[in-house]
């Protein structure tokens, strides 16, 4: 989400990074995620916000037919 982003951004800002940092910071927020979704087929989209990244909260993930949004 946009907020995601901001906080994304504004993390890596403040370790003075540059972008490898954003990279970094995302990795750290989806660690687990980024092995599980590959091999969950009814996944079709996750959102990180700015509580995924600052408060460590689940993505949101969309599911494959299912117009309702879920936490990981």
């Amino acid at each position: 989400s946009e907020d995601g982003l901001e906080a994304v951004a504004e993390l890596a800002l403040k370790r003075g990074t540059g972008a490898r940092g954003l990279r970094a910071v995302l990795e750290e927020s989806m660690l687990d995620l980024m092995y599980e979704i590959p091999s969950r087929l009814e996944v079709v989209g996750c959102t990180i916000t700015r509580d995924v990244i600052e408060k460590k909260t689940l993505p949101i993930l969309a599911f494959r037919g299912d117009r309702r949004r879920k936490e990981a």
